[in-house]
C-alpha cells in the first residue's frame, strides 16, 4: 500500500477535501452565530382577505414566543409553525425567513359557526373544532348549536349550509343541527319549529324531506292557527306535527291531510 503512488495521492486528496469540508463547515457555523443573525422581529400578519380580529400580541407573547428557540438559520420552522398553531383562534400559520434577523408569520384565524358539543367547544365554518374564549365567539351574536359522532363535523357543516339554503324562500335558518349516535338528524329552525329528519338512506333523503315541509309550510301555518312546535319528517310519504297541544300525524306532504289527531 504504501509503495502504491497512485493510491497514496487518492488518499491524500481524500483527507485535505475532507479537513477543507470541515473548516468550511466550522466556518459556517461561525457565522452563523454572529449576533447580527439573532432572530430581532417576528412579524405577524392576517392572510390577504382576513385580517387578524382574536389573535393578538399578548396571547403571542404568551404562547408562541416562548417555544421558539434559534436563530435566523438555526430556528425550526415547523416547530415556530407548531408553536403559533397553539395560539387560541389560530387554524394555520405559515412561516417564512426575511433576511437577516426576521421571521414573517401569516396566520389565518378559525372562523366561528357555533357551539360544537356540551363541552365548550367551538366549530369554525371549516368543520374545524378548536377551544377558545366563548365570551369572544359571542361577540359577533348569539352562536349556533351542533353536535355529532366524532369525526362528523365537516359533514354537518355541509348539510347545515343545505338547509340554509332550502329554507331561506320560507326565511328561515337553521338555529340547531345534530346528528345523534345512529346517524339521524334533527334540526331546530330560528322560529323554535323543530324537526325530526332522520337518517339518510341516498344523498337526496334530506333534500326530499326538507322539500316535503317547504312545499306545504304557509297552508299547515294558517291552518295550526300559530306555532308549529314539532314536525316529523321521517314518514315515507307524509309528516306529523305538534301544535297547540295537539298531535297530528300522517299529513300527506302535498294536500296536508289530517288523518290522525291525538
Amino acid at each position: 500500500m504504501w509503495q502504491d503512488v497512485k493510491l497514496l495521492n487518492t488518499l491524500s486528496g481524500l483527507l485535505v477535501a475532507g479537513a477543507l469540508l470541515a473548516l468550511f463547515g466550522a466556518g459556517l457555523f461561525w457565522v452563523a452565530q454572529r449576533p447580527m443573525f439573532t432572530l430581532k422581529t417576528i412579524v405577524v400578519e392576517g392572510m390577504p382577505d382576513m385580517p387578524l380580529r382574536r389573535v393578538n400580541a399578548l396571547t403571542i407573547r404568551s404562547t408562541a414566543l416562548p417555544r421558539i428557540k434559534g436563530n435566523f438559520f438555526t430556528a425550526d420552522l415547523d416547530a415556530v409553525r407548531g408553536a403559533f398553531e397553539a395560539v387560541p383562534w389560530v387554524r394555520q400559520a405559515m412561516i417564512r425567513r426575511e433576511w437577516p434577523n426576521r421571521l414573517i408569520v401569516s396566520i389565518e384565524e378559525h372562523r366561528t359557526l357555533g357551539t360544537w358539543g356540551e363541552d365548550g367547544s367551538l366549530l369554525s365554518v371549516k368543520g374545524d373544532v378548536f377551544t377558545a374564549n366563548l365570551a369572544e365567539a359571542e361577540e359577533d351574536g348569539p352562536l349556533l348549536a351542533f353536535g355529532g359522532p366524532e369525526g362528523s363535523e365537516k359533514d354537518v357543516v355541509t348539510h347545515y349550509q343545505q338547509l340554509k339554503d332550502w329554507f331561506a324562500p320560507l326565511s328561515l335558518k337553521p338555529a340547531s343541527l345534530q346528528l345523534s349516535d345512529r346517524y339521524a338528524w334533527s334540526v331546530k329552525l330560528d322560529n323554535g319549529m323543530a324537526l325530526e329528519l332522520g337518517r339518510e338512506q341516498d344523498k337526496n333523503t334530506m333534500r326530499e324531506r326538507a322539500a316535503r315541509l317547504i312545499a306545504v309550510y304557509p297552508q299547515l301555518l294558517q291552518r295550526m292557527n300559530g306555532k308549529i312546535e314539532n314536525v316529523d319528517l321521517r314518514y315515507p310519504n307524509g309528516m306529523a306535527l305538534k301544535a297547540g297541544g295537539l298531535t297530528l300525524a300522517g299529513l300527506t306532504g302535498s294536500a296536508g291531510k289530517q288523518n290522525k289527531v291525538k
